[in-house]
């Protein structure tokens, strides 16, 4: 029976094994071993350098200013998409018809592609040209047209950048922060009430904010992780016919143009890849070390 049982689980489980295997930590390993080689144009390079490439990735102030993209990056669209979609989900939380209506509605734009709202933002809505949605409504006040992205002073294209991750990512969010108010027991909303508590904020922070810190902590841990990997929006929206603009290079837009651009330096980019991926290890466990997940109230 037993062994019967161990069958079935590597006929489900083998493939997705399989699959993750083949595709996430093959690859992780190869890009670990290109790091430590003189790997132009090549991915089969002979040449050992050791730590020569993460010294230069290190040294290298366009890498440094990436991940200072990054942080910007972070910054902005962390508190802000935390923000949008905790108070959807209560308004949602809230409605008592049509509530799986509105949670489609909001949720909708999560299903859409990145590329695909990048080019809606940068040609319809924040086009540099006077025909572009913002700079017409700017029009009916008698505001002269802006060059959302030509320019990075002052620099509009983080208003575009951050606007389009919004749309796109709140939604899901919501869905999480849903679920962690459908958990919460009413009863603790009642006996506020009786107590005198007033709805509002008073209920709001004292009830609702602590019943939902398990979200709370993996919905920043999510956004953060998620912040790292930006590149679709910052890529499609920034370059152009000449290339991508000196200025707002995150991290994997950077590692893009060093590995497959002009010099095609695989090792270098495969170096600053691993160095990106410790750096996002070691901020995911200060923030669960930071923000205590997994422990519980009497973990203190």
């Amino acid at each position: 029976m037993k062994h019967r049982s161990a069958l079935w689980f590597w006929v489900f489980v083998g493939p997705f094994a399989a699959g993750l295997a083949l595709f996430t930590y093959v690859p992780l390993l190869w890009s670990v071993g290109l790091s430590l080689f003189d790997a132009h144009n090549t991915v089969t390079p002979t040449h050992f350098v050791g730590l020569d490439n993460y010294t230069a990735m290190l040294r290298d102030d366009a890498f440094r200013d990436s991940l200072k993209t990054f942080l910007v990056f972070t910054a902005f669209i962390v508190p802000t998409t935390y923000v949008v979609s905790l108070t959807l989900a209560l308004m949602v939380n809230r409605v008592r018809r049509a509530r799986a209506f509105f949670r489609s509605v909001f949720f909708l734009p999560a299903a859409c592609s990145y590329v695909v709202a990048a080019l809606v933002w940068k040609m319809s809505i924040f086009s540099g040209v006077r025909f572009g949605l913002a700079n017409t409504v700017l029009g009916w006040f008698g505001a002269d047209s802006v060059a959302w992205l030509a320019t990075p002073d002052p620099p509009w294209y983080w208003l575009v950048i951050i606007t389009v991750r919004l749309w796109l990512q709140a939604g899901f969010y919501m869905i999480l922060f849903l679920a962690g108010l459908q958990r919460i027991d009413p009863a603790l909303y009642e006996a506020a009430a009786v107590d005198g508590a007033r709805p509002g904020w008073t209920v709001l922070r004292h009830i609702t904010l602590p019943q939902l810190r398990a979200t709370s902590v993996a919905v920043v841990l999510l956004l953060v992780v998620n912040a790292f990997q930006a590149f679709d929006e910052f890529y499609n929206l920034l370059s152009d016919a000449r290339g991508y603009p000196p200025y707002a290079r995150p991290p994997l837009v950077y590692l893009y143009y060093t590995a497959l651009g002009q010099g095609q330096n695989l090792g270098l980019g495969s170096a600053g890849a691993v160095i990106l991926a410790l750096v996002i290890a070691v901020v995911t466990a200060a923030q669960a070390r930071w923000l205590k997940l997994g422990r519980t109230d009497a973990d203190g």
